[in-house]
């Protein structure tokens, strides 16, 4: 495929670039890598010095091997020179760069939450002005107070131009299907901007302490309830033009949507917010392909489709998918094509110029 790639007017408020197809072929855009604001982090230290853990369930042996590994991706965590250079080796042509998960800052009083999340927002802005050719963002909103998180995050869409905003699978143990966070949704959906969802392990993670389980098993299964509350809740049925990508391949779920149907078909429970089974609703959100197995990627393709599937490798760090392209080779080109950054510059609001 040949063309040139631009950014859509919808959401933009700065020149069109062109992008280069740095294989040649298909456009690549990563949907799942992150970007850490260093102000941010010292901003907390300096008014909560005993923030609490990120991710609290860890065991001393994660902990350590997290030091080195924070310590060893630092550069390419917190900016853009060696990741652009990590870019190229992949053959990556953008990045839609995230908050780093420990960065939702959920935890704090919503005024804090506020100014951190704005620090943490114009670092992004800052490394896609760096290079807006080869990245756009997707900002952080202090959920914890609602009426915060939409004007923060009408901030990152009219002012800052991002794409979309990053959030977490519950606020501080509540569900995102809540009331409270109702209008949040209505708003991202009238906005038009995709809701990346990015779980930070599992809210009863003491289970799971050894092994790095709380990162393992925790962040498939925090999608799966997230989404689950999500379907069952009626966000997607009272929101059917929301632009959701749910992370990890959207947890457990896509692979045992049966069991839901079923129990929608013969509890009534069930069906007290949603028309229709919860694989209906499943099939309206977009996943990435992060799930390191290619017979699990066959898996998502046959259950949901090439339609709503997005690359994403967790970039930079160890979870990271290694080789995004090899992962993905094989496929049928336009399945392929679709996977590698077609869907994504879609949900992004990006438009792809194919007479070029």
């Amino acid at each position: 495929m040949t063309g040139s790639f631009h950014r859509c007017d919808r959401c933009a408020h700065e020149n069109d670039h062109p992008i280069v197809r740095r294989n040649g072929q298909s456009l690549v855009v990563d949907i799942h890598c992150h970007l850490a604001v260093r102000r941010a982090d010292a901003r907390l230290r300096e008014v909560l010095p005993d923030a609490p853990a990120a991710m609290p369930f860890t065991s001393s042996a994660s902990q350590a091997v997290n030091g080195s590994m924070f310590a060893a991706i630092a550069s390419r965590l917190h900016g853009t020179e060696e990741r652009l250079a990590d870019m190229d080796r992949l053959g990556i042509d953008v990045q839609a760069i995230s908050p780093s998960p420990g960065q939702y800052f959920y935890f704090t009083p919503p005024e804090l939450g506020r100014e951190l999340s704005r620090m943490v927002n114009d670092g992004l802005a800052e490394a896609v002005s760096s290079h807006p050719d080869r990245f756009v963002a997707l900002g952080n909103v202090p959920l914890q107070n609602t009426e915060m998180a939409i004007a923060e995050m009408r901030r990152c869409v009219t002012e800052l131009g991002f794409r979309g905003v990053e959030i977490n699978s519950n606020v501080n143990g509540r569900e995102l299907a809540d009331a409270e966070f109702r209008p949040f949704f209505a708003a991202a959906e009238e906005l038009g901007i995709l809701v990346f969802l990015h779980p930070l392990g599992f809210t009863h993670g003491e289970r799971l302490t050894e092994y790095y389980l709380n990162n393992i098993i925790g962040n498939p299964l925090e999608a799966t309830i997230a989404l689950s509350h999500l379907i069952f809740g009626g966000v997607l049925d009272s929101h059917p033009g929301l632009r959701l990508c749910v992370a990890h391949g959207g947890g457990y779920l896509p692979s045992y949507w049966g069991r839901m149907d079923h129990a929608w078909r013969v509890r009534p429970e069930c069906r007290t917010h949603i028309a229709h089974e919860p694989s209906h609703y499943l099939r309206q959100v977009w996943l990435d392909t992060l799930v390191f197995d290619r017979s699990q990627l066959d898996a998502l393709l046959r259950v949901h489709g090439p339609e709503r599937l997005c690359l994403g490798t967790d970039y930079p760090f160890d979870m990271a998918e290694p080789d995004p392209l090899a992962f993905h080779a094989g496929l049928e080109p336009e399945v392929r094509d679709r996977i590698l950054g077609l869907n994504a510059a879609r949900l992004l609001g990006l438009q792809t110029d194919r007479s070029a």
